[in-house]
């Protein structure tokens, strides 16, 4: 009962976190807006998110978690529901945001959010592999196998993403995500129908 009630809070605090990300972006996000938003002190909130990294990265696991609900593996995701979840992102800079400054502060020794991200990626490529088997087969247009193009179709994601987040008026994340699909189709295909 505790701990139904302990996870329940948890889920709270993680859609406080949410709420506050998109209203105020991701340095908006204090420990004590979130607290405010559920009604903790910033010491309450603490017990169960011990620093405000820890609550980050919770956040980006259940938002993994809620985009990929029934994606790739599971439900058999193609090539066009990636190109709809690149068009739900564009939709919700707050968590990119997030996402991408975590991502970026990860790449240090010990940081908190590291074993998380090194974990995700490596999800995601075989992830990303399997998607691009169900398309393609065992080789793409270009003769890459989907291991081989899975890091480059997460890069690409990845990377539109932070050049989005810098210069929204100049990257259209949505259409250049097609544009790659259109050039992992090959000569001749305009992408996925």
């Amino acid at each position: 009962m505790v701990r139904a009630r302990s996870g329940e809070r948890r889920a709270e605090i993680l859609r406080a976190t949410l709420e506050v990300i998109a209203e105020r972006g991701y340095r908006g996000a204090t420990l004590g807006s979130v607290a405010e938003r559920v009604g903790l002190t910033q010491q309450g909130l603490l017990h169960y998110f011990p620093t405000k990294d820890a609550l980050l990265v919770a956040v980006l696991a259940e938002r993994d978690h809620w985009d990929t609900s029934g994606g790739p593996g599971r439900d058999g995701w193609r090539l066009e529901l990636l190109d709809s979840l690149v068009e739900y992102n564009a939709m919700r800079p707050g968590i990119v945001q997030t996402f991408s400054a975590l991502l970026g502060e990860s790449v240090t020794d010990g940081h908190p959010a590291r074993e998380f991200f090194t974990e995700r990626y490596a999800q995601v490529r075989e992830n990303m592999a399997r998607v691009l088997r169900l398309e393609f087969g065992e080789r793409l247009p270009g003769g890459l196998t989907p291991e081989r193009a899975a890091p480059l179709l997460t890069a690409v994601m990845d990377g539109l993403q932070y050049q989005w987040l810098l210069d929204p008026s100049a990257v259209d994340m949505p259409a250049a995500f097609r544009d790659f699909l259109g050039l992992l189709y090959g000569e001749g295909r305009g992408g996925p129908e």
